[in-house]
């Protein structure tokens, strides 16, 4: 271990933090398809988290984290792992767009923050380049300015979309605040309804965030003809 604490040839340690299972699960697949990390545990809520990362036999490196959890903020948890004296990196993995929350994420040292909903290349990416950043500080002392700027900027990467090509942010947001708050599950052609959009226009984006693990599936069946595939927000904060 260097004297900043980085391991050197060592898999990385995540814990996923996500109170929806359906998304938690999605996140440690992802996490698990790239090479040299390793999800040590994943937790539904804040309070487990904090138990996780208080043992000392857990190894976490890296904390995959929602920001909207059922017991507490995300950003609580980040206060709470601090005060503790736990020097794990965090990466917020969130629907959170409130600028104050990002502003306060940035004070708390958060490294990363990745809006849901996300591909896997983006969560890859992130992981990749932490990864280099952590690679980077593997040594005793900087030799000098340009090597701290290099980190710092390896960390950081562009900050180009992570939509698949022909997605727009505003079109995903319109989907997501139609199909979020329904309390029941609703199909390609009642979203293109709402939104005075085409149907497949609407299913292209419900299938996204279906394959983001941000929305279920299922068949809906009833009156002649074969059933049609109804969505529902599983998504979380």
């Amino acid at each position: 271990m260097s004297a900043l604490g980085v391991e050197i040839g060592q898999d990385i340690g995540v814990l996923v933090v996500e109170d929806e299972p359906v998304a938690a699960e999605a996140h440690r697949t992802y996490v698990e398809r790239v090479p040299g990390f390793v999800v040590r545990a994943v937790v539904l809520d804040g309070a487990s988290a904090i138990r996780q990362l208080g043992d000392p036999s857990s190894a976490v490196d890296l904390v995959l984290l929602d920001m909207y959890l059922p017991d507490l903020h995300g950003l609580d948890v980040v206060r709470a792992m601090r005060t503790a004296g736990h020097r794990a990196d965090v990466i917020a993995v969130t629907s959170a767009r409130d600028l104050e929350v990002v502003r306060a994420a940035v004070s708390l040292g958060i490294v990363q923050y990745l809006l849901k909903p996300f591909t896997f290349s983006a969560l890859r990416d992130r992981l990749e380049r932490y990864a280099a950043y952590r690679q980077q500080l593997a040594g005793d002392v900087a030799s000098g300015q340009h090597e701290v700027d290099r980190a710092m900027a390896t960390l950081r990467g562009n900050d180009s979309s992570s939509l698949p090509k022909g997605m727009s942010p505003q079109s995903l947001d319109a989907v997501v605040a139609v199909l979020r708050p329904s309390i029941e599950s609703l199909s390609a052609t009642e979203v293109a309804a709402m939104l005075g959009a085409s149907r497949v226009t609407a299913r292209r984006y419900l299938e996204y965030l279906a394959d983001s693990a941000l929305v279920v599936r299922r068949s809906r069946y009833g009156g002649t003809g074969r059933p049609e595939v109804e969505y529902r927000w599983v998504g979380g904060g």
